[in-house]
């Protein structure tokens, strides 16, 4: 694209990114009866044992989340993964367990882990088979699908608390995996069991992705493809992906969390070997600002010290579990250096300063930036524990790969409002195109969802923002008819700025025009522009 006359987001000096209060919430809802109130926190197989899991390595691992102090720190869920179950369902269709591999059977282990104070996850997929099915050494087909009442009445009698529920294909259209995930969904509900419900219509990425609130489907949903134990992966969208990838995806989708409704960008790697301690650090760190569910992956049974003090981190578990449950947006993207922030119920906001590059960096931002205004602030790190106290800046070195997070307090939130702009002429809203998070996207109009590209917040200084750092932005400074309404990484400039009038127009600052459509389009797909203002309807926006 051509190069842009502008200042660069970091030299912005009258920036606020702020979002701590919002005086309207996301229109995203908690799928009916959903039991997953925090982001959910425990254990999961897959990771460190694949379909070699055993009934005795599922005990061990129980016993360790009580030993090693993790059920104390907020861990509950011990979640048993793919292979758990006979090849084959017995006469009446019913499910059962490997008769080797877990002799003493589900119900058995549900008791078990129950017993210390835990809660039982269990794995199922919503086709013919499970993922692990039909490959290699694995035979059967023991997929929910045409099963899912059977099945989630026998998960309710063994006392299963938590269900993964995997797509496993590559095959299916978005609609009939909404179609089909709401089926198992349902079933649960009706047992009158609170059972989570944690799906993931990424095994493909592509076909389903981050371009669906999955929300009002299940209680947690993968944004990604697997995330392995690297920190970055250069195919940035396909298998595998790394901390990183993961991070740029799951990001933008922050307006779609709450209580009920999680953004899953899939289990901890911390402590895997492919990770170092200051990368596993990182990814607990950020995992826990978006508000992500806490689901170790590594074997607990035999974590070092250093592992085990990252996973029971108090100060940032509270932050991640706080009742508030909004996730965290990235406010600021600099290239190499990113700002957090997570608003917290108490007023306070939790903030993550990421240095993704390979040398250490002094990674800045201002109170201001992160949601609060005021002259006097104390930050905690919620690492160490210790204590400083700023006017506003803040700043800190942080190494390579490294995140430096602090909860600050003191000051006044600002308030800001986030809503969708649905056009008066059409009834359709405003989105992303294709919902690319890129700066430089182009806006259109689109049929209206809940999906983040359509969750706009604006902001006392004239911002209207998508994904937490982009801004609705007049392409490069126009001031003519016809030029292009673009998303763009926000810098505080007049061609970001935009008032709402009463009479339902939004004036842009840098040069007085409306946000119009083009040619009074009416269609899904029609792009905006500006244009000098007339009043007309297809200049005119409501909040829904």
């Amino acid at each position: 694209m051509p190069v842009r006359s502008r200042k660069l987001p970091h030299l912005a000096a009258a920036v606020l990114v702020a979002f701590a209060t919002v005086t309207a919430q996301p229109v995203a809802q908690a799928a009916p009866g959903s039991p997953a109130v925090t982001p959910p926190m425990g254990w999961n197989s897959w990771n460190s044992f694949g379909c070699g899991i055993t009934e005795a390595q599922v005990r061990q691992a129980a016993d360790a989340m009580v030993s090693s102090g993790m059920r104390d720190a907020g861990y509950q869920y011990v979640v048993v993964d793919d292979c758990w179950f006979d090849p084959q369902r017995d006469s009446g269709g019913n499910l059962r367990a490997h008769p080797t591999k877990f002799p003493s059977g589900m119900k058995a282990l549900g008791d078990y882990i129950h017993a210390r104070g835990l809660k039982f996850g269990i794995y199922q997929a919503p086709n013919e088979k499970t993922c692990a099915q039909g490959v290699g050494t694995h035979p059967g087909s023991t997929g929910s699908k045409g099963h899912e009442v059977q099945d989630a009445r026998s998960f309710a009698s063994w006392g299963v608390d938590y269900l993964k529920y995997d797509w496993c294909s590559g095959s299916g259209t978005r609609d009939e995996q909404v179609a089909r995930f709401t089926i198992m969904r349902d079933a649960l509900r009706a047992t009158g069991r609170p059972i989570v419900y944690s799906i993931n219509p990424n095994s493909f990425h592509a076909p389903t992705g981050d371009k669906y609130n999955w929300g009002e489907v299940a209680d947690l949903w993968r944004t990604t493809e697997d995330l392995l134990d690297i920190w970055q992966n250069g195919n940035v969208n396909s298998y595998p992906m790394g901390v990183g990838n993961v991070v740029d995806i799951t990001a933008p989708l922050a307006v779609q969390a709450g209580p009920g409704h999680w953004n899953d960008p899939d289990m901890l790697v911390v402590g895997r070997p492919g990770l170092t301690l200051t990368e596993s650090r990182s990814h607990f760190a950020l995992w826990s600002l978006m508000a992500a569910p806490l689901m170790a992956g590594n074997d607990i049974r035999t974590m070092s010290g250093d592992v085990s003090a990252v996973l029971r981190n108090q100060r940032l578990i509270a932050a991640n579990q706080d009742r508030l449950g909004i996730g965290g947006r990235r406010v600021r993207d600099d290239g190499a250096t990113e700002v957090f922030a997570k608003p917290l119920s108490d007023g306070t906001v939790a903030i993550g300063l990421f240095n993704r590059g390979n040398g250490t960096a002094t990674v800045s931002t201002t109170a201001a930036q992160i949601g609060l205004s005021g002259t006097s602030f104390t930050l905690t790190d919620l690492w160490t524990g210790g204590t400083s106290t700023t006017s506003g800046a803040i700043s800190a070195s942080v190494p390579a790969h490294g995140v430096a997070t602090y909860r600050v307090s003191g000051g006044s939130p600002i308030t800001a409002t986030t809503a969708r702009l649905r056009g008066t002429a059409s009834n359709r809203c405003v989105d992303v195109e294709n919902a690319s998070t890129a700066a430089g996207a182009n806006t259109t109009i689109w049929d209206c969802h809940t999906a983040a590209s359509q969750q706009w917040t604006s902001w006392p200084n004239g911002e209207i923002r998508v994904y937490g750092d982009k801004c609705l932005d007049a392409y490069n400074q126009g001031t003519a008819n016809g030029t292009r309404v673009i998303v763009w990484q926000c810098n505080g400039q007049a061609n970001q700025r935009w008032t709402l009038q009463a009479d339902g127009t939004v004036r842009n600052a840098n040069g007085g025009l409306c946000l119009d459509v083009e040619r009074s389009g009416t269609a899904n797909g029609s792009r905006l522009v500006l244009w000098t203002c007339n009043g007309q309807a297809n200049q005119k926006w409501t909040r829904s």
